[in-house]
């Protein structure tokens, strides 16, 4: 017999499961399909259990603003780009749903690369061994140009870019971004860190042209910010620092300056989940009202699922 004691387990008080709190029952399981089902039948099928249920919710939450005349921020990272998802959002953009789009100095390169060459994505590795990286002179050459033409002009850095490819008549204008936006009149904001790019390497590259656009792509950014309250939608894909960082300095401008933005979604999509994208955009700037999410999955997956998910909603 043991030296020590033992508790009582017959003392136990136990409980019908009729009063028991239980999160999951028969009607969130997932149904299986024959493989001639359509998107809408895949969709419902869907387990009303954990990230199936937060993509579904995210999508009717974009629905829901769109049908209010409410804006849909995306904020994206570059390999949202490399990954091919440029027709998605340049498709999500003609419908309707999405209003404004920010993204980082990486955005543009791969958007304007694809547009007026159809490549992108070099071989970093191969090309850092000869100091080769970075070093396409036609990408440098383009850009801050147009960033030197945009200070003239007081234009933000993604307005300026965009009407300029199609003043160029791109010949991949139709997958373009910052082009497509501009003809559609919905602004692309691009936040710049200064180093973080290719094209600040370039003898063309010019501090005080990038310094100044990107500055009035913030203000830009934290106008369409301020109309998030009462039902607007944030989304952040593949962004792990900067726009997480930015969307947080723009809502504080906005409610500083009084604008009730208050009772909005945000949702963070990415590979893996970060510190940054979790605080700043999932659950700080909800704690007044509204509703986070955090879906974890690859961008060519997950980013075509929640359009479908969306023209989805919109047809009802």
């Amino acid at each position: 017999m043991s030296r020590y004691p033992e508790i009582n387990l017959k003392r136990i008080k136990l409980l019908p499961i009729a009063r028991r709190q239980s999160k999951v029952q028969l009607a969130f399981l997932s149904k299986p399909l024959p493989p001639d089902a359509s998107f809408a039948d895949w969709w419902r099928s869907l387990p009303k259990i954990l990230a199936a249920d937060d993509l579904k919710a995210v999508a009717s939450a974009i629905v829901r603003a769109r049908k209010k005349n409410k804006p849909v921020i995306v904020m994206m990272g570059a390999h949202v780009i490399k990954v091919g998802l440029s027709p998605i959002l340049v498709d999500l953009m003609k419908e309707g749903v999405i209003t404004c789009l920010a993204m980082n100095g990486a955005g543009i390169i791969h958007d304007v690369e694809l547009s007026l060459f159809g490549v992108t994505s070099e071989d970093v590795a191969a090309n850092l061994a000869d100091g080769s990286f970075g070093m396409a002179r036609e990408t440098g050459d383009f850009i801050n140009q147009m960033l030197r033409l945009g200070v003239g002009e007081k234009l933000g850095l993604g307005e300026v870019l965009g009407r300029e490819l199609v003043r160029a008549k791109a010949r991949n204008l139709r997958i373009s971004l910052l082009g497509q936006a501009y003809k559609l009149n919905i602004p692309v904001t691009v936040h710049v860190a200064v180093g973080t790019d290719i094209i600040h390497q370039q003898p063309s590259a010019d501090g005080a042209a990038i310094g100044e656009l990107t500055m009035r792509d913030f203000r830009i950014f934290a106008r369409q910010v301020a109309d998030v309250g009462k039902g607007g939608v944030v989304l952040n894909i593949g962004s792990a620092v900067v726009l997480p960082e930015v969307f947080l300095k723009a809502l504080t401008v906005a409610r500083n300056l009084g604008f009730p933005c208050q009772d909005f979604t945000t949702a963070n999509f990415d590979m893996i989940q970060h510190y940054r994208p979790r605080v700043n955009v999932v659950q700080r700037p909800t704690l007044s009202g509204g509703r986070g999410y955090q879906i974890t999955g690859h961008h060519e997956i997950m980013i075509p699922l929640l359009a479908l998910g969306i023209k989805l909603g919109m047809k009802k």
